[in-house]
């Protein structure tokens, strides 16, 4: 496993990151603790996950599983950077969401207690709130902090000038402010390119892309396709599984896909690997989120680690799928 710091700061963490979005979904508890444990064992040593996950309003489901997960020792929790969020709806009452003082008083206790944890190594804000000044928010945080519950701060889908906003109302405090932003980004989803990625790198802001293989549109989703309809199937989402967004958004990029599937072919290479390579080698990019839902896929995942990318080959994914180029400039003259 690589490791890497995490933005500006001095924490280390594996380049690749395990997202929990599947832990009591599609992913059983038994099978969720088996990629924990696998996880540790390839060196990955950063979790992410946040209270809404597990989609049981209220309930924090996934934050419970992974505070089991850590009951059963072996050091699993001292070996674990972790990382929970908040923002989303946990309650009927009107204070049960976004980022009021109150809230992430209360959200961030909520966690503890789901997590059987003392202290969150990233509390991370999943979503802007448009009703709550940035002194505030940093207000809060210094407290959870002082009292030792968390340790450092991070975001997620927050736009360029959100982060930007946020790191100078921190600094006019005197605090290290964000260290860390999730926002979507694949070879599908450049938007990033924009504005995020360069508030990110100018403010030392770690980038860690969500949904690097775009929910497996970037996963070899037409081949998988075709081997179904040869009567092998290949595990993983194929266009017979995807409905709706989904469906549709590979509808609009189907060509596009194919081309990519049919460079992968090229180079001898599975699509998930390659598009991940890619995210990899991606500046600004500190470490993708992969989201398993079986013990095979986590072992699966790390093999785009060991993929190289030559500069022609970059050069036909970006025309295959081109960025929009940075801002202004992509919009501007």
């Amino acid at each position: 496993m690589e490791y890497t710091h995490l933005g500006r700061s001095g924490l280390t963490i594996s380049r690749l990151v395990l997202g929990t979005d599947n832990f009591g979904t599609q992913t059983t508890e038994e099978d969720s603790f088996t990629i924990m444990d696998g996880a540790h064992e390839l060196g990955i040593n950063m979790i992410d996950t946040s209270d809404v996950y597990g989609w049981r309003f209220g309930e924090g489901l996934t934050e419970q599983i992974i505070g089991r997960w850590f009951a059963t020792g072996g050091g699993r929790r001292e070996r674990t950077v972790l990382a929970t969020k908040l923002y989303g709806r946990m309650s009927d009452w009107p204070n049960d969401a976004g980022l009021s003082a109150r809230h992430i008083r209360r959200a961030c206790e909520a966690s503890l207690r789901r997590l059987g944890t003392d202290y969150i190594d990233i509390y991370q804000m999943h979503h802007i709130d448009r009703s709550t000044p940035w002194e505030e928010i940093w207000e809060a945080m210094d407290v959870l902090r002082t009292q030792g519950k968390i340790v450092y701060v991070g975001s997620s889908n927050h736009p360029g000038w959100h982060i930007a906003s946020g790191q100078e109302a921190a600094a006019r405090r005197g605090h290290m402010g964000l260290v860390s932003e999730q926002t979507i980004y694949n070879l599908l989803e450049r938007t990033a390119e924009l504005e995020v990625l360069p508030a990110c790198a100018h403010y030392g802001v770690g980038m860690m892309p969500w949904s690097p293989l775009d929910a497996g549109l970037l996963g070899g989703v037409l081949r998988k396709e075709r081997e179904k309809t040869m009567g092998t199937p290949l595990p993983g989402a194929s266009v017979a599984t995807l409905r709706g967004k989904r469906l549709a958004k590979l509808e609009r990029h189907r060509d596009a896909v194919q081309a990519f599937e049919d460079l992968c072919d090229e180079l001898g290479e599975n699509p998930a690997d390659v598009a991940m390579a890619w995210l990899l080698g991606r500046p600004g990019v500190t470490a993708p989120i992969i989201g398993p839902r079986t013990p095979a896929q986590l072992t699966a995942a790390v093999r785009a680690l060991e993929v190289s990318l030559d500069d022609k080959t970059l050069e036909r994914l970006d025309a295959i799928f081109p960025g929009p180029g940075p801002a202004p400039e992509a919009y501007s003259w």
